[in-house]
């Protein structure tokens, strides 16, 4: 995670952002600082990015790469004004012990990959290249399957898709919740083959970045404005915890946008 010391919204470069409406730095630390201390009092172990000022969207770790296997593979932004994330991330993967490899294509990291037991769910349409999903393939030796975001306002995989199970037991299935409108018809035909059980989380809910959400397979994470999703969680035996990030909402991002996952 990434304090945002620097959150404001001063460049416009998704539908979420308005340089023109005033932001809250302050009021974004202290909602950051509830998100922080509920993995803390779920008993993570949370790992702190020094944020730098001039990136205000630093705050978003889950750009920042994609972690499995002690590899981190590191991103490489669409947009010039995120572009000196990347070093930045991958500047602290190598001092933190991971194998630092540098994408050759543009990619944001955990916002368009999300691992669901042991297949990657890859997106693009809007910001990474579907040519970096050939690169995580070759890197991971994992599956990765390609999913075509269509809708400007869920610009990442992480938007529009909340991985509920991701390490599921032996015999089980894992299992995901998303929102039908942000994918092409061929997404969802492979979205509803691989997962027939899925939550299906309404327009309303999708609006205030519910599905931008963290589980572990039992506490799900997501935002507290999300009643419908939390109300379907409850019914599927799962632990939702509400947090508010609406002030981090004014950048376009969430609990998942502030969440990277580091995997050893």
């Amino acid at each position: 995670m990434c304090r945002p010391d620097f959150f404001t919204v001063a460049y416009r470069i998704n539908p979420w952002m308005h340089p023109e409406d005033p932001t809250d730095t302050s009021l974004a630390v202290k909602q950051w600082e509830v998100l922080y201390k509920t993995y803390v009092d779920l008993g993570f172990d949370v790992q702190l990015v020094d944020p730098i000022d001039g990136l205000p969207d630093m705050v978003y770790a889950a750009n920042g790469g994609f972690v499995l296997d002690n590899i981190a593979y590191g991103a490489s932004f669409t947009y010039p004004e995120r572009q000196p994330e990347g070093p930045a991330y991958m500047d602290w993967f190598g001092a933190n012990g991971y194998e630092v490899r540098v994408p050759a294509n543009i990619n944001e990291g955990e916002g368009d990959f999300l691992l669901v037991d042991d297949v990657i769910l890859a997106g693009t349409g809007f910001r990474s290249a579907s040519n970096s999903h050939e690169e995580l393939a070759q890197i991971f030796g994992r599956p990765v399957i390609t999913l075509n975001l269509i809708n400007p306002s869920f610009y990442h995989l992480d938007t529009a898709i909340a991985v509920l199970d991701p390490s599921p037991a032996p015999g089980e299935s894992a299992n995901i919740a998303y929102l039908p409108s942000a994918f092409d018809e061929p997404s969802l035909e492979i979205l509803r083959e691989r997962y027939p059980d899925a939550i299906i989380v309404n327009e309303e809910d999708a609006a205030v970045l519910g599905l931008n959400s963290y589980s572990d397979g039992y506490n799900v994470v997501i935002a507290s404005r999300a009643k419908d999703f939390e109300r379907q969680l409850l019914d599927r035996g799962y632990n939702p915890i509400g947090v508010d990030l609406s002030e981090l909402l004014l950048g376009g991002g969430g609990v998942k946008c502030c969440t990277l996952e580091l995997r050893r």
